[in-house]
């Protein structure tokens, strides 16, 4: 339940959520920088409108419309696509990179490049004249005793002077009363990508999804290689399953990712962890990524520079004396063509007419088998022989195309050494030989500064009666005015909602009553049990803290309670130590993640299991050493308490979904210098992708549930990092020389 529906106003709660955030997000945007949001076909128009009201209409860049992977059930029709809305910060200073699509995984493209003169290069015609009436264009073309023109209100897109150069270098040709340019697929191999994706259904070979929800990596891939560079970077504030840090990765972004599900941030993690990559060759070795890659570069041939070349006058002045003297023996030939070969030859066509239909007939069986009575014409020439010519003048076609095959290939080689290249962005250089894996990234939870009671503002000038743009104090607003009202929001819901115990155990309270003047904060019993208990609260905006934890213990000692829940947004490694410490506590204790979907205050819809409150369980880590100067650590496991049976046991260690070691903590931040995922599967892409580079016995460690050896690090100190199936973080710290279980 990473994705929850918890909007309490439904769309218009949304709405206002995502305003602020995209405020937010406008704010973070360099100027050249993009915002993509993707969004179904519901609500697409909402979000746009809010899009223009924070962004602006001027920023608007594209609405796209993508395949998604399934199908979404409905009365009407399926909807297949999800759209991407596409804003810029300033769209006068837009960074935007164009990207291609190759047009032969283009089935709608590719079939219209059926022609070919014999050479197995396919192309289709396209027209060189366009709209509007020019004095210097719309003009008439003589051009072997027959005359073209372009149309009243069209003109030719091309210097007229230069169209029958191309029409005898065989650039251009004549199609009835019509001049078209010979377009060939290998001299534009792509095609702009435009705001209609339908190739986006699938990802990657082997791609799975972590969330039904999830997006496959094409979309957001594109996104970033169309607005960015290597080394720019990237922000994603709803992670997911890591897809956008993943990407982002993988084509050399730097990466920030957020979300407020610990699941997301388990999954994201482990994904990253696990995965490897393609190594690029750096333009610039001296500046790394910063220099970008070096990318694949292909020919941008346009009618324009072709027209503009002039070094295809001396081709045609050397080639077409040769092709003359050949067609010229072609001819001759041509007339010795007797009248039975020539019906044989036409019933050869009637027979294939027949049999297929008249669409199957191609200029080159009609070229082939209707032989003209007295010559051909260049652009008549047949493409290829049949078994039924005589043998001289298969001889005489054959060196005709061999000539022609010549200029030609001295023509296309003259056209791209002088095209300019255009590089494709999303197909840079791989160097052999090297495999990359994820870069260092850190984990962080980011807070605020805590907000205090009831305290006068030092500063003042504060108006006698609130503002009416203003929302008047004690509204609330999804951020408490101070910790009082704070804690007043937090007690009712902790009311409503339980605590939820691992195993989806939920305990309800019978009675929660709120403590005036107190570090606890509220006191109760559960239902079906006369068991007390008390419950403090971690800052609105922090950890809950080691000072917190050991003043509290002893309150609720010395008042005789049961249980006490320590209930916070995180909680800070000494925190979890001290509570660890106690080996027979007097008091049982949990520790009770707060969900921050709270935070969203009226927003958030009151419904029952909304897992608001869920306690997590401690791990149970074994330190042994040093021998030989190292240590190692072993995980054995979660302790998790049984509410309905008042006992602590410990869920084996294949329970957890990953644990991590920083073998030389410093109480502040934790660095994973080892991580481990228990589940096999997680490493399994990595190792086959790292196999004979790394031991397999290696991959089969980082699966199991003892550390690698280390050594100790300048703090004495190691600490053990357990996540749960939850995607609760645990952490137990160890000082070397402490050795034993804990």
């Amino acid at each position: 339940q990473a994705y929850r529906d918890t909007w309490h106003l439904g769309v218009h709660s949304y709405l206002a959520y995502l305003r602020d955030r995209l405020m937010v997000a406008r704010d973070l945007l360099t100027d050249s920088g993009s915002i993509f949001v993707q969004i179904g076909d519901e609500n697409v128009h909402n979000v746009r409108c809010v899009l223009d009201e924070v962004f602006g209409t001027e920023n608007y860049c594209s609405q796209i419309a993508f395949q998604k992977s399934g199908k979404s059930a409905t009365a009407s029709i399926p909807g297949v696509l999800n759209y991407l809305l596409w804003y810029a910060r300033d769209r006068n200073r837009l960074k935007t990179r164009r990207l291609l699509r190759d047009k032969r995984d283009i089935s709608k493209l590719i079939k219209d490049y059926e022609l070919d003169d014999g050479d197995g290069r396919k192309y289709r015609l396209s027209p060189i004249s366009s709209q509007h009436y020019s004095p210097t264009r719309t003009v008439t073309i003589r051009y072997r005793g027959r005359e073209y023109h372009p149309g009243r209100n069209r003109q030719w897109s091309l210097d007229p002077e230069r169209i029958p150069v191309l029409l005898d270098l065989g650039i251009l040709t004549v199609k009835g009363n019509t001049i078209f340019r010979k377009l060939y697929l290998d001299q534009s191999p792509g095609v702009a990508l435009n705001n209609l994706w339908e190739d986006t259904s699938r990802g990657s070979f082997g791609e799975t999804n972590i969330y039904v929800v999830q997006t496959t990596t094409k979309p957001i891939q594109r996104c970033i290689l169309m607005t960015s560079d290597p080394g720019d970077l990237v922000l994603d504030p709803t992670c997911g399953s890591g897809t956008t840090a993943y990407v982002a990765e993988q084509w050399g972004r730097r990466w920030i990712t957020i979300d407020t599900s610990r699941v997301a941030i388990a999954l994201a993690r482990q994904r990253l962890l696990t995965s490897s990559f393609d190594y690029y060759q750096f333009k610039e070795l001296s500046k790394g990524i910063a220099g970008g890659f070096v990318n694949k570069v292909v020919p941008h041939i346009t009618l324009k520079s072709i027209a503009q070349n002039d070094a295809l006058d001396p081709i045609f002045a050397k080639h077409e004396p040769i092709l003359a003297e050949k067609l010229d023996a072609l001819n001759r030939h041509l007339a010795e063509v007797g009248k039975s070969t020539r019906a044989e030859l036409l019933a050869k066509l009637a027979e294939k007419q027949k049999r297929e239909g008249k669409r199957a007939i191609t200029e080159a069986d009609r070229r082939r088998w209707i032989l003209p009575e007295t010559a051909w014409q260049e652009w008549e020439v047949p493409f290829d022989t049949d078994a039924d010519w005589p043998e001289a003048l298969r001889d005489a076609l054959t060196e005709y195309r061999e000539a022609f095959q010549a200029k030609m290939k001295a023509v296309n080689a003259c056209i791209e050494s002088s095209a300019e290249g255009e590089e494709l962005v999303d197909q840079p250089q791989i160097e052999r030989g090297k495999l990359r894996v994820s870069g260092p990234f850190t984990v962080e939870a980011v807070q605020p500064t805590e907000a205090s009671l009831d305290t006068e503002s030092p500063i003042g000038g504060e108006p006698a009666e609130a503002l009416e743009t203003f929302d008047s104090v004690g509204t609330n607003t999804g951020d408490s005015p101070n910790a009082e009202a704070h804690l007043t929001d937090m007690i009712r819901l902790l009311r409503q909602d339980g605590v939820r115990f691992p195993n989806n155990q939920t305990m309800q309270f019978a009675a929660l009553d709120a403590l005036e003047g107190s570090l606890l904060h509220a006191e109760g019993r559960w239902e079906g049990t006369a068991r007390t208990v008390a419950v403090t609260f971690g800052p609105q905006h922090g950890p809950v803290t080691a000072l917190q934890v050991s003043r509290c213990l002893r309150i609720a000692a010395q008042r005789g309670y049961d249980e006490l829940v320590f209930a916070g947004f995180s909680f800070d490694g000494a925190a979890q130590a001290a509570i660890q410490a106690d080996s027979d506590p007097v008091v049982r204790t949990h520790l009770a993640h707060i969900n921050p979907d709270v935070m969203m205050g009226d927003l958030l819809k009151d419904t029952p299991s909304a897992q608001l409150f869920t306690v997590f369980g401690l791990p149970r880590t074994t330190l042994e050493g040093p021998t030989d100067g190292k240590y190692t650590v072993t995980m054995e496991g979660v302790d998790i308490y049984d509410p309905v049976k008042d006992a602590v046991f410990s869920a084996s260690a294949d329970k957890v979904a990953a644990w991590f070691v920083d073998t030389d903590y410093d109480e502040s931040t934790f660095c994973i210098s080892q991580a481990f995922f228990p589940d096999k599967k997680a490493w399994e892409r990595i190792a086959r992708a790292l196999k004979g580079v790394v031991d397999a016995e290696r991959f089969e460690q980082f699966s199991g549930t003892v550390s690698l050896p280390f050594e100790a690090g300048a703090h004495q100190r190691v600490a053990v990092k357990v996540i749960d199936a939850r995607g609760n973080e645990v952490m137990r710290v160890h000082d070397l020389g402490e050795g034993g279980y804990a």
